[in-house]
């Protein structure tokens, strides 16, 4: 006798989603980072000072952990950082999430 739990599918999509979300709007922050760093802005403007706050600690420990990222001036971390969260984050945990929800309404 298994016990019935009709709200775990939705919750588990729900989750989904908003992960789905979050990495999404995670790429596009390091994406304007990388386009407003081409520009040097202001260092104290806060919109700056968040892009900033938000994006380098993960392009410094992609930065530190694979130094050939950095080729010729470029830094490729953003493109790295970006691959990542769409393969391992949208891909696999974001679809694998939402397989299950799927398994669970039944």
């Amino acid at each position: 006798m298994g016990i019935d739990m009709p709200f775990v599918g939705p919750l588990l999509k729900t989750i989904a989603l908003i992960l789905d979300f979050l990495f999404s709007t995670y790429k596009w922050v390091i994406i304007i980072a990388a386009v407003v760093s081409w520009i040097r802005p202001d260092p104290y403007h806060p919109i700056i000072r968040f892009l900033y706050s938000a994006t380098e600690p993960v392009l410094y420990r992609v930065r530190r952990w694979m130094p050939f990222v950095m080729i010729g001036g470029m830094d490729l971390s953003p493109i790295v950082v970006i691959l990542a969260l769409q393969f391992i984050g949208q891909v696999f945990i974001v679809d694998s999430l939402m397989q299950l929800a799927y398994m669970m309404r039944y």
